[in-house]
């Protein structure tokens, strides 16, 4: 065999495997179909700038936090900037909500804008069950369980406040939000509609309280920016995979794996490569088309999600004077009535640091905007324009950016997604959370129940970096378990 272990993308969840793979002493090899790492969670340059790929907001780096726990375990250390506050929120009717990183400080802001009316009883509730998620998603390393093992292991790290957020899996975010009588206050309904679109990509009557909760919350952690874009969060994780004689090759678009009597031949655009075990940091809908194995293919069908039920997103890359900047580096702006043509009601923009000198001249800052587009493969964009006006327009009547500032816009549609990624429908965000899935019909790390893994945005935990670093921490635990 040429390697221990083969992981198909470079997405962080297939990272983080690789690297505490590579740690315990395996070999190991990513291949990326791109020129990048990082998959969603990576910059590109582009005329001389550097633009975020997908992600743009950095948490999980506190404790019981899994990007945190990843670091340490690798003894890494990758330079930051702390943002406080973390996120201002344009509301349709004109109103600017501040998401203070301090709990009181938010609670007190949330009882400004939105009625005193059970806002700390409620924020001190999520922030709770954010806690013991968080707490608890590091303890469970063996969640999902798919064999006796599994759940031994679950067991045997099983601590009373784990069976109190129980419950909570069969609550949606809209039964909570009944529970302390503000589902009639339709101003901050929709505030957590949108704000729960960024984070679980779905609203409050199909988010369960598990993921919504913490999803909320996410701003009351320590939120950090990353000089030069995110990329610079992977390449540390690179650099320590590569010291540790594993590989990364780029330009490798996996093409077909086959089941060997003791391995995996994986066939990409460029050769062949052999190994004990493969990990796919791909979307499930992508990896299911990569198998000769129909047993495989049968396996996942329970867990696919298709574009009916995915998002895909329109993004724009801005460069502008830095004149005008915010003093707050991220920003949502609610529509109201909806953007032309896909529908998104709402923006979500984030500006480069003003003293980060890596990514853009002096004098300049580049932004990253986006919005959602329900069922991407319906959606066919003919005519970018009319979408670029109307979001430049909105940003402006929010007070966020001067249109004459910008010096340089790109825009993208989900069909740019399909060309950059590859990803099934340019579907980004991972998959939406529905009140029918619990946690553990989630699809787990093991794919075949012999040597084939799975991790990144499609299977549990789902979203956002932190989300798929921990996939990727349970695909490594995972594989070691079954074999060493």
């Amino acid at each position: 065999m040429d390697y221990d272990v083969i992981l198909i993308g470079s997405g962080f969840g297939a990272l983080t495997a690789a690297a505490l793979l590579a740690k315990r002493g395996l070999s190991v090899c990513i291949l990326e179909q791109a020129k990048y790492p990082g998959g969603c969670a990576t910059s590109y340059k582009r005329k001389g700038y550097w633009f975020e790929t997908g992600a743009t907001t950095l948490v999980g780096l506190d404790d019981d936090m899994p990007l945190r726990y990843l670091l340490d375990e690798l003894g890494l250390d990758v330079p930051v900037r702390k943002l406080e506050p973390p996120m201002q929120v344009h509301l349709p009717d004109g109103q600017l909500v501040t998401r203070y990183g301090n709990l009181q400080e938010w609670i007190a802001e949330a009882e400004r804008v939105f009625s005193k009316h059970k806002q700390r009883e409620f924020w001190e509730h999520c922030y709770s069950v954010s806690r013991q998620v968080w707490r608890t998603s590091l303890q469970q390393r063996s969640f999902p369980f798919s064999n006796f093992k599994d759940l031994v292991l679950c067991v045997t790290r099983a601590r009373p406040e784990q069976l109190s957020l129980l419950p909570a899996a069969f609550r949606t975010m809209h039964d909570v939000l009944q529970k302390y009588g503000l589902h009639q206050n339709q101003l901050f309904v929709d505030f957590v509609n949108e704000q729960l679109l960024i984070t679980a990509q779905n609203h409050a009557k199909e988010v369960n309280e598990l993921f919504g909760a913490t999803a909320l919350c996410y701003t009351l952690y320590s939120n950090y920016y990353v000089d030069g874009g995110l990329i610079n969060l992977v390449k540390p994780v690179i650099s320590y995979i590569t010291e540790k004689g594993g590989e990364i090759k780029y330009g490798q678009q996996v093409e077909q794996v086959e089941l060997l009597r003791n391995g995996y031949k994986v066939n990409t655009s460029k050769g062949s490569y052999y190994s004990k075990y493969v990990i796919s940091g791909i979307p499930l809908n992508n990896t299911q088309n990569l198998f000769t194995d129909k047993s495989i293919k049968q396996r996942l069908q329970p867990y696919l999600l298709h574009s009916e039920k995915l998002n895909g997103a329109f993004t724009m890359s801005l460069v502008l004077d830095k004149a005008e900047l915010p003093e707050v580096l991220h920003h949502q702006v609610h529509v109201p009535s909806g953007l032309p043509v896909i529908g998104g009601k709402s923006i979500f923009i984030s500006f480069s640091h003003p003293e980060d000198k890596l990514r853009a001249k002096a004098g300049e800052v580049v932004a990253s905007v986006s919005t959602h587009v329900v069922h991407p493969e319906k959606l066919h964009i003919q005519d970018k324009a009319v979408i670029e006006d109307a979001i430049l327009t909105a940003l402006h009547k929010a007070g966020i950016l001067q249109p004459e500032s910008i010096l340089y816009k790109l825009s993208a549609t989900p069909g740019a997604w399909i060309f950059w990624t590859n990803r099934a429908w340019g579907a980004v965000g991972g998959y939406p959370q529905y009140k029918s899935i619990k946690p553990w019909q989630m699809k787990d790390a093991r794919l075949d129940n012999k040597g084939v893994y799975v991790c990144g945005d499609t299977v549990y935990p789902g979203q956002g970096i932190v989300g798929v670093c921990l996939s990727g921490i349970i695909a490594a635990e995972k594989l070691w378990q079954d074999h060493f």
